[in-house]
């Protein structure tokens, strides 16, 4: 059953994996992905990040886009963490955790969670720079990215 958490409170990458893969014996590989705070954006400074989100509409959202990886590849099990609140360069803001038989169902289910958090997942992104506050906007790469699972089936 995946674990899908939205929360303040920083995570522990190892604590995390060991919980999702204890005692069972039928997962061949595990992928991960941690998402950080970056200092700098778009050529500009970063000091805070903060991420806003609605908590019905976000966790609704995370369970499709899990429930959909789980369905297109041969998933095990899965976490994914993703923060809320303020957070400093540095600091861990996402996590995906895919368990598997094998590590390219593994590997692809996680990248395909990463991609549809982007552009699917409701969190609003406000970064606090020299010159101000400012909404972070999309990305066209992260559509794009999202996109190439639309004719990619397992």
């Amino acid at each position: 059953m995946p674990a899908i958490r939205v929360q303040v409170e920083d995570f522990d990458l190892g604590a995390e994996v060991n919980a999702l893969r204890a005692g069972n014996a039928k997962i061949g590989g595990i992928a991960a992905f941690v998402g950080l705070v970056r200092d700098i954006n778009d050529g500009v400074g970063v000091s805070t990040l903060t991420l806003e989100h609605y908590p019905a509409m976000t966790q609704k959202a995370l369970v499709e886009i899990v429930d959909q990886a789980c369905a297109r590849w041969d998933v095990i099990d899965a976490t994914v963490i993703h923060r809320v609140g303020k957070l400093l360069p540095t600091d861990q803001i996402v996590l995906a955790i895919v368990a598997s038989g094998h590590r390219g169902d593994a590997f692809q289910a996680c990248e395909f969670i990463m991609d549809f958090l982007k552009t699917q997942a409701p969190f609003w992104k406000k970064e606090s720079t020299r010159a101000g506050e400012r909404w972070v906007e999309a990305r066209p790469g992260d559509d794009v990215a999202s996109s190439r699972w639309q004719a990619k089936k397992n």
